[in-house]
């Protein structure tokens, strides 16, 4: 690939956002209602391509219950309120309603409140009691203390998710977790995340884990890119990482292992070419907290927002939309991307031609000439 030269002593190659590419017609279109955008990991089969990101403005017990019955799979924060306190309800109220001045200081203070392991066990057999998949995520740090608790409980799925997770983490004060061996012994599949690059993605696949979550600091709520100077236009992160999927089928002898695009898809066009790009799923974030019965009450914020030591995110004000159901399955109420978005991906699929979601990663995709819509 040709690079760019930054300066005589520095190169590097373009990349590019989901608004830099377009998806191409091609000579075929079919009918929306003959399009299946269902998704099946492991042995869970899901209606549609969509997991609720572990973030308390997203994801509570509820709106994982409402979630999982609209054919997703919602995935719980068991770092965040659910798992500190017994009724987080009037702190997510109260954070809803802060000051931004001081916002990030009073989130810090609410998250320092220890996590209870008979907390994890009580959400985690409501979901199952409830009669959806279940799925956790725990961050690389807190999973060797975590995940006997949490499988104990009855997890269907379990997600390691990071700002960036490799399967070499070097520590010279407590031994890392080793990925490898984790998966190995245990008994659920689990989706790890996030990676921007085919060889951390292919190290990561080699590990076992049945899924990879696409995406380093490319989320509306991240400052990441601020903060540390590291950002993967999400574009060519989740292309090279499809690539990494389709080495390591041949390498393993046909062992797939799914491609999510965590980050950097708030709208439904952003799906589309996520999706265009080799990813078998997204997990949504900031798409999902505009929802009117949201648990963050119009405001969006991730773990990095109330990191003790060095936030690199922020509480960001999104406004209620529409229900839940509407965002994800419609009718659309607006034109922006931001209602319907099954809706929007099915349209997407069969003004191409494709079928289903496998065949739609085929699709031919363009450089974009423009700025806009």
């Amino acid at each position: 690939m040709t690079e760019i030269e930054i300066g005589r002593g520095k190169r590097g190659r373009r990349a590019y956002s989901f608004d830099d590419i377009a998806v191409v017609p091609s000579r075929r279109t079919r009918d929306p209602e003959e399009v299946s955008v269902a998704w099946q990991i492991d042995a869970y089969h899901f209606d549609i391509p969509v997991m609720g990101a572990p973030m308390d403005s997203v994801i509570s017990p509820d709106t994982a219950v409402a979630l999982g019955r609209l054919g997703g799979l919602p995935v719980l924060d068991l770092e965040g309120l659910w798992t500190r306190y017994d009724d987080p309800t009037p702190l997510l109220a109260e954070i809803a309603s802060l000051d931004p001045a001081v916002a990030t200081a009073r989130m810090q203070a609410i998250y320092a409140e220890p996590i209870k392991p008979e907390l994890i066990t009580e959400r985690l057999r409501a979901l199952r009691a409830a009669g959806v998949t279940v799925a956790g995520a725990l961050s690389p740090q807190r999973t060797q203390q975590y995940w006997k608790t949490v499988v104990d409980a009855g997890v269907d799925l379990f997600v390691i998710r990071g700002t960036t997770v490799s399967a070499e983490h070097v520590s010279g004060r407590a031994e890392p977790l080793n990925l490898t061996r984790f998966i190995y012994e245990l008994d659920v599949p689990v989706i790890v995340g996030g990676a921007a690059t085919y060889t951390a993605a292919l190290h990561l696949m080699r590990t076992g884990a049945a899924g990879v979550l696409v995406g380093f600091g490319g989320g509306a709520a991240h400052t990441t890119r601020t903060t540390l100077g590291i950002h993967a236009p999400m574009a060519s992160a989740v292309a090279d990482v499809a690539e990494a999927r389709r080495d390591y089928l041949d390498e393993s002898g046909g062992r797939y292992v799914h491609v999510i695009a965590d980050g950097g898809v708030g709208t439904s066009g952003d799906i589309v070419k996520a999706i265009a790009c080799g990813a078998d799923a997204v997990m949504l974030g900031a798409a999902l907290a505009r929802a009117t019965d949201a648990p963050g009450r119009g405001y969006h914020w991730g773990p990095e927002a109330h990191h003790q030591l060095l936030p690199r995110g922020e509480r960001i004000a999104l406004g209620g939309q529409a229900s839940l159901e509407e965002i994800l399955l419609g009718p659309g109420r607006q034109a922006d991307g931001t209602t319907n978005i099954m809706g929007a991906l099915r349209r997407a699929m069969a003004t191409t031609g494709y079928s289903d979601v496998k065949e739609f990663q085929r699709v031919e995709v363009v450089v974009a000439p423009y700025a806009g819509r």
